[in-house]
């Protein structure tokens, strides 16, 4: 009697030992994990040219702002006007940042920063009447073309293209609309202010 309760004490072990192997080989092995490389934003195009030591064109980071531009182009010249400058604007891409000159200074084709002749010079005579800029001097945002919105100061193609896209949506009314359009800072508008009219 004892040996016949071995034998199916024996049986049921092996049975159960049967059953945890195949349970073990049928488990799933599971899905490796994969590990992405972190998205990266592409680096936006800035040229930068006026008073500063290398002017030329820079990739930023997107989200660098004036101040990034103007470390890279190594820093403002002694010459820079920095009352006109907003450090903290945003920069986008296609953008032309034109550092501007204390009155009275500019820079020569040699890159040398030279004084201009004093417009009281009791020298100089004037050959034709003084003419202020007039409507019909001023560039119409309502009708200028990408040519001619990208030969003001400030302005590239990318800018030039958003001030045409607002007009077709929105036209201009008076100047300061300007503010309006993406990536004309305080800075662009006055250099440009008083080159535009809308009418």
């Amino acid at each position: 009697m004892k040996n016949v309760l071995y034998v199916l004490v024996g049986v049921l072990a092996g049975f159960v030992l049967a059953g945890v192997l195949v349970f073990v080989s049928r488990a799933p092995a599971g899905e490796p994990i994969l590990l992405q490389p972190a998205p990266t934003q592409a680096p936006i195009a800035v040229h930068v040219v006026g008073a500063v030591p290398r002017p030329g064109l820079y990739e930023l980071a997107e989200g660098a702002r004036v101040q990034d531009a103007i470390d890279a182009a190594g820093g403002l010249l002694a010459e820079s006007n920095m009352d006109t400058l907003n450090l903290a604007a945003l920069l986008v891409d296609g953008q032309q940042l034109v550092i501007p000159y204390q009155d009275g200074r500019e820079v020569t084709k040699a890159g040398d920063v030279v004084d201009l002749p004093s417009t009281e010079d009791n020298n100089s005579v004037a050959t034709s009447e003084p003419t202020g800029n007039t409507d019909a001097e001023l560039l119409n945002l309502n009708t200028a073309t990408q040519e001619e919105l990208e030969a003001l100061p400030g302005i590239g193609p990318t800018l030039a293209q958003r001030i045409i896209d607002y007009r077709d949506q929105n036209g201009f009314y008076v100047v300061e609309d300007l503010l309006n359009v993406s990536g004309v800072g305080q800075s662009t508008f006055d250099q440009i202010k008083d080159l535009v009219t809308v009418y």
